[in-house]
Protein backbone atom coordinates (compact mmCIF):
# COMPACT_ATOMS: atom_id res chain seq x y z
CA UNK A 1 0.00 0.00 0.00
CA UNK A 2 2.89 2.34 0.83
CA UNK A 3 4.51 1.61 -2.52
CA UNK A 4 1.25 2.37 -4.34
CA UNK A 5 0.77 5.63 -2.44
CA UNK A 6 4.32 6.70 -3.22
CA UNK A 7 3.82 5.83 -6.88
CA UNK A 8 0.74 8.03 -6.95
CA UNK A 9 2.80 10.86 -5.44
CA UNK A 10 5.54 10.39 -7.99
CA UNK A 11 3.17 10.56 -10.93
CA UNK A 12 1.53 13.64 -9.48
CA UNK A 13 4.73 15.61 -8.83
CA UNK A 14 3.00 18.97 -9.20
CA UNK A 15 0.54 18.34 -6.34
CA UNK A 16 0.67 21.15 -3.81
CA UNK A 17 -1.12 19.48 -0.91
CA UNK A 18 0.22 16.34 0.74
CA UNK A 19 -0.85 14.49 3.87
CA UNK A 20 1.48 11.88 5.34
CA UNK A 21 -0.39 9.83 7.93
CA UNK A 22 0.69 7.55 10.73
CA UNK A 23 4.44 8.21 10.62
CA UNK A 24 7.15 8.10 13.25
CA UNK A 25 8.08 11.75 12.78
CA UNK A 26 11.64 12.64 13.74
CA UNK A 27 11.27 16.42 13.75
CA UNK A 28 14.96 17.25 14.36
CA UNK A 29 13.63 20.02 16.59
CA UNK A 30 12.80 20.54 20.27
CA UNK A 31 9.64 18.44 19.75
CA UNK A 32 11.78 15.36 19.25
CA UNK A 33 10.13 12.22 17.87
CA UNK A 34 6.35 11.97 17.47
CA UNK A 35 4.73 8.54 17.28
CA UNK A 36 1.79 7.86 14.93
CA UNK A 37 1.80 11.48 13.77
CA UNK A 38 0.58 13.20 10.62
CA UNK A 39 2.28 15.89 8.55
CA UNK A 40 0.24 18.19 6.31
CA UNK A 41 1.94 20.06 3.48
CA UNK A 42 0.38 23.00 1.66
CA UNK A 43 2.06 25.02 -1.09
CA UNK A 44 5.41 23.41 -0.43
CA UNK A 45 5.46 24.27 3.29
CA UNK A 46 4.54 22.28 6.37
CA UNK A 47 1.10 23.47 7.44
CA UNK A 48 0.51 21.20 10.46
CA UNK A 49 2.11 18.41 12.48
CA UNK A 50 -0.12 16.39 14.79
CA UNK A 51 -2.65 13.59 14.97
CA UNK A 52 -5.87 13.05 13.06
CA UNK A 53 -5.13 15.72 10.46
CA UNK A 54 -7.22 15.98 7.32
CA UNK A 55 -7.18 18.01 4.13
CA UNK A 56 -9.66 17.88 1.27
CA UNK A 57 -8.04 17.08 -2.04
CA UNK A 58 -4.60 16.32 -0.59
CA UNK A 59 -2.55 13.37 -1.81
CA UNK A 60 -2.53 10.94 1.11
CA UNK A 61 0.36 8.61 1.99
CA UNK A 62 -0.03 6.05 4.74
CA UNK A 63 3.42 5.75 6.30
CA UNK A 64 2.41 2.65 8.28
CA UNK A 65 4.50 3.80 11.22
CA UNK A 66 7.72 4.16 9.23
CA UNK A 67 10.23 6.96 10.04
CA UNK A 68 9.81 10.39 8.48
CA UNK A 69 12.72 12.85 8.67
CA UNK A 70 13.78 16.10 7.07
CA UNK A 71 15.79 15.62 3.88
CA UNK A 72 19.40 15.04 4.88
CA UNK A 73 22.55 17.12 4.54
CA UNK A 74 24.98 15.34 2.19
CA UNK A 75 28.09 16.77 3.81
CA UNK A 76 30.65 19.12 2.31
CA UNK A 77 31.05 17.76 -1.22
CA UNK A 78 31.70 18.49 -4.87
CA UNK A 79 28.34 17.19 -6.13
CA UNK A 80 27.57 19.02 -9.36
CA UNK A 81 31.06 20.50 -9.71
CA UNK A 82 32.79 17.15 -10.17
CA UNK A 83 31.47 14.51 -12.54
CA UNK A 84 34.38 12.12 -13.15
CA UNK A 85 37.25 12.70 -10.74
CA UNK A 86 39.81 11.27 -13.18
CA UNK A 87 38.75 13.58 -16.02
CA UNK A 88 39.99 17.12 -15.35
CA UNK A 89 37.53 18.71 -17.77
CA UNK A 90 34.70 17.65 -15.44
CA UNK A 91 36.30 18.84 -12.18
CA UNK A 92 35.69 22.49 -11.26
CA UNK A 93 36.07 22.46 -7.48
CA UNK A 94 39.53 24.03 -7.11
CA UNK A 95 41.61 26.86 -8.55
CA UNK A 96 45.21 26.57 -9.77
CA UNK A 97 46.81 29.68 -11.25
CA UNK A 98 50.44 29.33 -10.16
CA UNK A 99 52.92 26.64 -11.10
CA UNK A 100 54.68 26.55 -7.73
CA UNK A 101 54.63 28.01 -4.23
CA UNK A 102 56.47 31.13 -5.35
CA UNK A 103 53.62 31.87 -7.74
CA UNK A 104 50.91 31.27 -5.13
CA UNK A 105 47.68 32.96 -6.10
CA UNK A 106 45.37 33.91 -3.24
CA UNK A 107 41.97 34.34 -4.87
CA UNK A 108 39.22 34.26 -2.23
CA UNK A 109 36.85 35.80 -4.78
CA UNK A 110 36.76 32.39 -6.52
CA UNK A 111 33.16 31.13 -6.12
CA UNK A 112 32.81 27.44 -6.92
CA UNK A 113 28.99 27.61 -7.01
CA UNK A 114 29.21 29.30 -10.43
CA UNK A 115 30.26 25.92 -11.85
CA UNK A 116 27.38 23.96 -10.28
CA UNK A 117 25.48 21.76 -12.72
CA UNK A 118 22.02 20.77 -11.39
CA UNK A 119 21.79 18.13 -14.15
CA UNK A 120 24.85 16.27 -12.91
CA UNK A 121 24.35 12.51 -12.72
CA UNK A 122 25.48 12.70 -9.10
CA UNK A 123 22.44 14.76 -8.08
CA UNK A 124 19.76 12.04 -8.44
CA UNK A 125 22.23 9.41 -7.19
CA UNK A 126 22.46 11.31 -3.90
CA UNK A 127 18.83 12.39 -3.84
CA UNK A 128 17.30 8.91 -3.97
CA UNK A 129 19.32 8.16 -0.84
CA UNK A 130 17.41 10.82 1.11
CA UNK A 131 19.87 13.68 0.61
CA UNK A 132 18.21 17.02 -0.08
CA UNK A 133 21.13 19.45 0.02
CA UNK A 134 24.89 19.75 0.21
CA UNK A 135 27.52 22.40 0.82
CA UNK A 136 29.84 22.87 -2.15
CA UNK A 137 33.46 23.20 -1.12
CA UNK A 138 36.17 25.28 -2.78
CA UNK A 139 39.09 22.89 -2.63
CA UNK A 140 42.84 23.22 -2.96
CA UNK A 141 45.26 21.88 -5.50
CA UNK A 142 48.88 22.31 -6.56
CA UNK A 143 49.41 25.78 -7.95
CA UNK A 144 46.67 27.19 -5.76
CA UNK A 145 46.52 28.52 -2.22
CA UNK A 146 45.57 27.30 1.21
CA UNK A 147 42.66 29.75 0.80
CA UNK A 148 40.50 27.66 -1.50
CA UNK A 149 37.77 30.21 -2.19
CA UNK A 150 34.05 30.35 -1.56
CA UNK A 151 31.40 27.65 -1.62
CA UNK A 152 27.68 27.58 -0.96
CA UNK A 153 24.71 25.35 -0.22
CA UNK A 154 22.73 23.86 -3.10
CA UNK A 155 19.38 22.12 -2.94
CA UNK A 156 19.23 18.92 -4.98
CA UNK A 157 15.88 19.89 -6.50
CA UNK A 158 17.17 20.99 -9.91
CA UNK A 159 17.76 24.60 -8.89
CA UNK A 160 20.72 26.31 -10.55
CA UNK A 161 21.62 28.82 -7.86
CA UNK A 162 23.07 28.32 -4.40
CA UNK A 163 21.02 29.34 -1.36
CA UNK A 164 22.05 31.30 1.69
CA UNK A 165 25.36 32.97 2.46
CA UNK A 166 28.65 31.80 1.00
CA UNK A 167 31.33 30.17 3.15
CA UNK A 168 35.10 30.58 2.78
CA UNK A 169 37.16 27.39 2.68
CA UNK A 170 40.66 27.29 4.15
CA UNK A 171 43.08 24.38 4.63
CA UNK A 172 45.49 24.58 7.58
CA UNK A 173 48.00 22.21 9.13
CA UNK A 174 49.92 19.59 7.21
CA UNK A 175 47.38 19.44 4.36
CA UNK A 176 47.91 23.12 3.58
CA UNK A 177 51.62 23.43 4.27
CA UNK A 178 52.69 22.82 0.66
CA UNK A 179 50.37 25.67 -0.38
CA UNK A 180 51.78 28.14 2.14
CA UNK A 181 55.54 28.10 1.82
CA UNK A 182 55.93 24.49 3.04
CA UNK A 183 55.42 25.36 6.69
CA UNK A 184 52.31 25.44 8.84
CA UNK A 185 53.91 28.35 10.71
CA UNK A 186 53.72 30.41 7.53
CA UNK A 187 49.95 29.99 7.43
CA UNK A 188 49.45 32.27 10.43
CA UNK A 189 51.81 34.85 8.96
CA UNK A 190 49.92 34.84 5.68
CA UNK A 191 46.51 34.90 7.35
CA UNK A 192 47.48 37.95 9.38
CA UNK A 193 48.72 39.67 6.24
CA UNK A 194 45.49 38.87 4.42
CA UNK A 195 43.51 40.38 7.28
CA UNK A 196 45.66 43.52 7.13
CA UNK A 197 45.08 43.76 3.38
CA UNK A 198 41.32 43.24 3.68
CA UNK A 199 41.16 45.95 6.36
CA UNK A 200 43.19 48.42 4.30
CA UNK A 201 46.38 48.36 6.35
CA UNK A 202 48.49 47.33 3.35
CA UNK A 203 48.27 49.43 0.19
CA UNK A 204 46.75 47.65 -2.82
CA UNK A 205 49.77 48.59 -4.93
CA UNK A 206 52.31 47.29 -2.41
CA UNK A 207 54.73 44.82 -3.94
CA UNK A 208 53.97 42.54 -0.98
CA UNK A 209 50.20 42.53 -1.58
CA UNK A 210 48.63 39.10 -2.19
CA UNK A 211 45.09 40.10 -3.13
CA UNK A 212 43.33 41.56 -6.14
CA UNK A 213 40.77 44.33 -5.51
CA UNK A 214 38.02 41.72 -5.84
CA UNK A 215 39.88 39.49 -3.41
CA UNK A 216 40.07 42.28 -0.85
CA UNK A 217 36.35 42.88 -1.13
CA UNK A 218 35.63 39.16 -0.78
CA UNK A 219 37.84 38.70 2.27
CA UNK A 220 36.43 41.81 3.93
CA UNK A 221 33.14 39.91 4.35
CA UNK A 222 34.90 37.24 6.41
CA UNK A 223 37.82 39.15 7.94
CA UNK A 224 36.26 42.62 8.34
CA UNK A 225 36.38 44.69 11.50
CA UNK A 226 33.08 43.62 13.10
CA UNK A 227 32.66 40.74 15.54
CA UNK A 228 32.39 37.12 14.33
CA UNK A 229 28.63 36.91 14.89
CA UNK A 230 28.04 39.31 12.00
CA UNK A 231 30.22 37.42 9.50
CA UNK A 232 29.68 34.42 7.25
CA UNK A 233 31.43 31.18 8.10
CA UNK A 234 35.07 30.32 7.42
CA UNK A 235 35.30 26.52 7.17
CA UNK A 236 38.79 25.38 8.11
CA UNK A 237 40.03 21.92 7.23
CA UNK A 238 42.28 21.07 10.17
CA UNK A 239 43.14 17.93 12.14
CA UNK A 240 45.84 18.33 14.80
CA UNK A 241 44.86 19.37 18.31
CA UNK A 242 47.63 21.97 18.62
CA UNK A 243 46.62 23.57 15.32
CA UNK A 244 42.97 23.65 16.42
CA UNK A 245 43.85 25.52 19.61
CA UNK A 246 45.90 28.05 17.64
CA UNK A 247 42.98 28.53 15.25
CA UNK A 248 40.57 29.15 18.13
CA UNK A 249 42.91 31.75 19.60
CA UNK A 250 43.49 33.40 16.23
CA UNK A 251 39.80 33.52 15.32
CA UNK A 252 38.93 35.07 18.68
CA UNK A 253 41.68 37.66 18.43
CA UNK A 254 40.83 38.54 14.85
CA UNK A 255 37.03 38.29 15.15
CA UNK A 256 36.60 35.54 12.53
CA UNK A 257 33.62 33.14 12.52
CA UNK A 258 35.06 29.64 12.00
CA UNK A 259 33.94 26.02 11.75
CA UNK A 260 36.20 22.97 11.84
CA UNK A 261 36.24 20.38 9.08
CA UNK A 262 37.82 17.06 9.98
CA UNK A 263 39.17 17.78 13.47
CA UNK A 264 40.41 14.20 13.90
CA UNK A 265 42.04 15.21 17.17
CA UNK A 266 39.23 17.57 18.16
CA UNK A 267 38.22 15.38 21.11
CA UNK A 268 41.52 16.27 22.79
CA UNK A 269 40.54 19.94 22.96
CA UNK A 270 36.76 19.56 23.03
CA UNK A 271 36.21 21.94 25.99
CA UNK A 272 38.04 24.75 24.18
CA UNK A 273 36.01 24.16 21.00
CA UNK A 274 32.76 24.17 22.99
CA UNK A 275 33.72 27.36 24.84
CA UNK A 276 34.37 29.07 21.52
CA UNK A 277 30.96 27.98 20.17
CA UNK A 278 32.59 26.53 17.04
CA UNK A 279 30.73 23.79 15.09
CA UNK A 280 32.63 20.75 13.86
CA UNK A 281 32.12 18.58 10.78
CA UNK A 282 33.69 15.20 11.51
CA UNK A 283 34.33 12.05 9.53
CA UNK A 284 32.99 9.52 12.02
CA UNK A 285 34.63 6.64 10.13
CA UNK A 286 38.13 8.01 10.75
CA UNK A 287 39.69 5.65 13.29
CA UNK A 288 43.25 5.32 11.99
CA UNK A 289 45.87 8.04 11.49
CA UNK A 290 45.86 8.99 7.82
CA UNK A 291 48.84 11.28 8.44
CA UNK A 292 50.88 12.80 11.27
CA UNK A 293 48.17 15.40 11.91
CA UNK A 294 45.60 12.74 12.84
CA UNK A 295 47.57 10.39 15.07
CA UNK A 296 44.84 10.72 17.71
CA UNK A 297 41.95 9.71 15.45
CA UNK A 298 39.21 7.73 17.21
CA UNK A 299 35.73 6.46 16.43
CA UNK A 300 34.55 8.20 19.62
CA UNK A 301 35.47 11.67 18.34
CA UNK A 302 31.88 12.76 17.65
CA UNK A 303 30.57 11.42 20.97
CA UNK A 304 33.32 13.07 23.00
CA UNK A 305 32.86 16.39 21.22
CA UNK A 306 29.10 16.26 21.81
CA UNK A 307 29.56 15.37 25.48
CA UNK A 308 31.67 18.51 25.86
CA UNK A 309 28.91 20.65 24.33
CA UNK A 310 30.18 20.96 20.76
CA UNK A 311 27.68 21.15 17.88
CA UNK A 312 28.62 18.16 15.72
CA UNK A 313 27.79 17.52 12.09
CA UNK A 314 29.27 15.14 9.54
CA UNK A 315 31.29 15.19 6.34
CA UNK A 316 33.46 12.54 4.75
CA UNK A 317 36.84 12.89 3.10
CA UNK A 318 36.97 9.88 0.80
CA UNK A 319 34.89 10.17 -2.37
CA UNK A 320 32.29 12.31 -0.63
CA UNK A 321 30.57 13.28 -3.88
CA UNK A 322 30.12 9.90 -5.55
CA UNK A 323 29.32 8.14 -2.27
CA UNK A 324 27.35 10.85 -0.51
CA UNK A 325 24.94 8.16 0.72
CA UNK A 326 27.64 7.06 3.19
CA UNK A 327 26.87 10.17 5.26
CA UNK A 328 24.21 8.07 7.03
CA UNK A 329 26.85 5.47 7.81
CA UNK A 330 29.00 8.16 9.41
CA UNK A 331 26.14 9.23 11.65
CA UNK A 332 25.17 5.65 12.51
CA UNK A 333 28.77 4.80 13.28
CA UNK A 334 28.95 7.79 15.64
CA UNK A 335 25.84 6.49 17.42
CA UNK A 336 27.42 3.05 17.76
CA UNK A 337 30.35 4.76 19.46
CA UNK A 338 28.43 6.82 21.99
CA UNK A 339 26.75 9.76 20.21
CA UNK A 340 23.04 10.07 21.12
CA UNK A 341 20.74 9.15 18.24
CA UNK A 342 18.91 12.50 18.23
CA UNK A 343 22.23 14.37 18.12
CA UNK A 344 23.31 12.26 15.14
CA UNK A 345 20.09 13.05 13.25
CA UNK A 346 20.52 16.74 14.09
CA UNK A 347 24.04 16.46 12.66
CA UNK A 348 22.46 15.53 9.33
CA UNK A 349 19.70 18.14 9.44
CA UNK A 350 19.32 21.12 11.78
CA UNK A 351 22.91 21.45 13.01
CA UNK A 352 24.58 22.04 9.61
CA UNK A 353 21.72 24.30 8.50
CA UNK A 354 22.24 26.48 11.59
CA UNK A 355 26.02 26.46 11.20
CA UNK A 356 25.79 27.81 7.65
CA UNK A 357 23.14 30.38 8.54
CA UNK A 358 20.53 28.89 6.24
CA UNK A 359 17.55 29.35 8.57
CA UNK A 360 14.25 28.78 6.77
CA UNK A 361 15.87 28.39 3.36
CA UNK A 362 16.02 24.62 3.86
CA UNK A 363 13.59 22.14 5.34
CA UNK A 364 16.04 21.11 8.06
CA UNK A 365 13.33 20.47 10.66
CA UNK A 366 9.77 19.19 10.51
CA UNK A 367 7.90 22.17 11.90
CA UNK A 368 5.06 24.42 10.81
CA UNK A 369 6.24 26.98 8.28
CA UNK A 370 9.33 25.07 7.22
CA UNK A 371 9.93 23.94 3.65
CA UNK A 372 8.52 20.47 3.14
CA UNK A 373 11.79 18.67 2.41
CA UNK A 374 10.95 15.20 3.71
CA UNK A 375 12.06 11.58 3.48
CA UNK A 376 10.04 8.48 4.30
CA UNK A 377 12.29 5.55 5.26
CA UNK A 378 11.86 1.80 5.34
CA UNK A 379 13.46 1.72 8.81
CA UNK A 380 15.96 3.53 11.01
CA UNK A 381 17.49 6.21 8.74
CA UNK A 382 20.87 5.80 10.47
CA UNK A 383 20.94 2.09 9.66
CA UNK A 384 22.53 1.36 6.27
CA UNK A 385 20.10 -1.53 5.80
CA UNK A 386 17.25 1.01 5.54
CA UNK A 387 16.38 2.80 2.32
CA UNK A 388 14.53 5.95 1.37
CA UNK A 389 11.03 4.97 0.19
CA UNK A 390 10.13 8.48 -1.02
CA UNK A 391 11.73 11.91 -1.03
CA UNK A 392 9.74 15.15 -1.22
CA UNK A 393 11.36 18.54 -1.86
CA UNK A 394 9.06 21.52 -1.36
CA UNK A 395 6.29 18.97 -1.02
CA UNK A 396 6.89 17.60 -4.53
CA UNK A 397 7.53 13.89 -4.82
CA UNK A 398 10.92 13.28 -6.38
CA UNK A 399 11.18 10.41 -8.89
CA UNK A 400 13.12 7.68 -7.10
CA UNK A 401 15.34 7.04 -10.09
CA UNK A 402 19.00 7.61 -10.86
CA UNK A 403 21.56 6.41 -13.33
CA UNK A 404 22.40 3.61 -10.92
CA UNK A 405 18.81 2.37 -10.59
CA UNK A 406 18.40 2.52 -14.36
CA UNK A 407 21.49 0.37 -14.86
CA UNK A 408 20.27 -2.02 -12.18
CA UNK A 409 16.91 -2.42 -13.88
CA UNK A 410 18.47 -2.88 -17.28
CA UNK A 411 20.79 -5.72 -16.31
CA UNK A 412 18.83 -7.30 -13.48
CA UNK A 413 15.73 -7.91 -15.60
CA UNK A 414 16.59 -9.43 -18.99
CA UNK A 415 12.94 -9.13 -20.11
CA UNK A 416 12.93 -5.33 -19.68
CA UNK A 417 12.84 -4.77 -23.43
CA UNK A 418 16.25 -3.11 -23.44
CA UNK A 419 19.11 -4.67 -25.44
CA UNK A 420 21.63 -6.71 -23.49
CA UNK A 421 25.26 -5.67 -23.59
CA UNK A 422 26.70 -9.08 -22.81
CA UNK A 423 25.63 -12.44 -24.28
CA UNK A 424 24.26 -15.16 -22.02
CA UNK A 425 27.52 -17.11 -22.33
CA UNK A 426 29.29 -14.34 -20.43
CA UNK A 427 27.04 -14.68 -17.38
Amino acid sequence: MLALACLLCTTNASAQDLLIRNATVHTASARGTLQNADVLVKNGRIAAVGSGLSAAGATVVDAQGKPLTPALFGGITDIGVEEVSGESATVDNALALGANAADMQVRPEFDVTLAYNPESILVPVARVEGIGWTMLSAGTRSGGSFIGGQGGAVRLDGSLDAVGPRALFVTLGGDGANLSGHSRAAQWMLLDQLIDESRGRIAPDSRFALLTPAGRAALAKYFGGDGPASKPLVVVRIQRAADIVRLLRWSKRRGVNVALLGAAEGWKVAPQIAAAGVPVFVDALADLPADFDSLGATLENAARLHAAGVKVSFSQFNDASHNARKIRQLAGNAVANGLPWDAALAGLTSTPAAAFGLGGQLGATIAVGQRADLVLWSGDPLDVASVARQVWLDGRAIPMRSRQTELRDRYLHPDSGLPRTYPDTAR
